[in-house]
């Protein structure tokens, strides 16, 4: 009995001998945390999606601290949230347009297919058989890799078959555009409403015969833009948004209407009859000065 008393005694002992070092050693070796670091992590979305590149949000908030990355990192947060963690971090509140996400494609059911794809549904592991199952090789596939990266519930398969995005419920944090293996998700600002919803290279016929609704390179759209706003980039219209004004003359004028909002058949030929009466006006102006200028002669 007196074995099992000094046993019990001995082991109090060490035991408070060692909680005593190992105390004195945390202060000793203690690592002294900024308090903003804890201030900064409680204005971030908590999420931890991933969408800043860190892989979670007390990485992030030590990020923010460190500079390694922006105040604006946490697009989930929003802007009242980055206005809060620059001021933490003694800096001027962010400023710029809220951003959304947007997919280039509404190709969908419009899209050929080369074969019916059976394998597991996820965009990454259809591209591993053969490139895909469509024609057009800048399509989205629809297997919903980006609904399942999105955690705020803002991404779904429409009904004609491509990836849609809920702008009310995006918050931009980018893990969709991660997960496209076919980069088809871009970053575009909430407010502008004119998109083009093509992401295909190719021109003329080669656009045509993979998708009834692919964009064509036409430059119809470029020439008829009074903003300079949409150009044809490597095969493909492109927006400009700083100087896009949301007219929609692109969208009456696109023979594929690869454009959105798409415009009605009224609204196409309505304009055309305004195009062609002032082409009318134009050339009988055009015809009286000549008339005279001849008479003047």
């Amino acid at each position: 009995m007196t074995n099992v008393i000094f046993a019990i005694v001995v082991l109090g002992v060490l035991g408070a001998v060692f909680g005593l070092l190992l105390a004195v050693a945390s202060k000793i070796f203690e690592v002294k945390k900024d308090p903003r670091e804890e201030a900064i992590l409680s204005h971030l979305a908590g999420a931890n999606c991933g969408g800043c590149g860190y892989p979670g949000c007390a990485a992030c908030a030590s990020a923010i601290l460190a500079g390694d990355a922006p105040v604006t990192a946490c697009a989930p947060a929003g802007a009242e949230n980055a206005a809060a963690i620059a001021e933490i971090m003694g800096m001027a509140a962010p400023t710029g347009e809220r951003q959304v996400a947007f997919v280039r494609c509404t190709g969908g059911v419009n899209a050929k297919k080369r074969y019916d794809y059976v394998g597991v549904k996820d965009c990454i592991s259809a591209t591993k058989v053969a490139g895909g199952p469509l024609e057009c090789s800048f399509g989205c596939l629809g297997f919903g890799s980006c609904v399942n990266a999105c955690q705020f519930g803002a991404m779904s398969i429409g009904e004609n078959g491509t990836a849609v995005v809920d702008p009310e419920k995006c918050t931009n944090c980018g893990a969709c555009m991660k997960a496209c293996p076919r980069h088809l998700i871009v970053s575009v600002p909430a407010s502008k409403t004119v998109q083009v919803t093509c992401a295909n290279q190719d021109t003329g016929k080669a656009a045509m015969s993979v998708c009834s609704s692919s964009c064509i390179g036409c430059g119809l759209c470029q020439k008829e833009c009074k903003k300079d706003a949409i150009h044809v980039v490597n095969g493909v219209a492109v927006v400009d948004y700083e100087k896009c004004v949301g007219c929609k003359l692109c969208t009456k004028v696109c023979p594929r209407d690869a454009i959105i909002p798409v415009a009605t058949a009224e609204e196409k030929e309505k304009y055309k009859a305004i195009k062609k009466a002032q082409a009318e006006k134009a050339a009988a102006a055009k015809k009286a000065a000549e008339e005279a200028a001849a008479s003047a002669q």
